[in-house]
């Protein structure tokens, strides 16, 4: 059915467009710190994450760059 091959390739697009601004955010978060922490993490590991992880990743990236950074280099737990 041709349905079922559109939807899969949509997914993937769909999922490729979130990588992309995913990307796009962690390495342009604000600081230059964090754009290169949280940069580097998701050029490696961004393309292997779940959909949940890819959630989580997401809600991470909204909080507040002082915050975030704070938290990685472990002045605030």
């Amino acid at each position: 059915m041709v349905a079922d091959r559109i939807a899969p390739t949509f997914y993937i697009r769909a999922m490729d467009a979130r990588l992309k601004r995913l990307l796009f955010r962690s390495r342009h978060m604000g600081s230059n710190e964090n754009d290169i922490l949280f940069g580097g993490f998701a050029e490696r590991y961004l393309s292997t994450l779940s959909a949940d992880q890819l959630d989580r990743y997401e809600a991470l990236l909204a909080e507040t760059d002082n915050d975030l950074f704070n938290w990685v280099t472990g002045k605030e737990p």
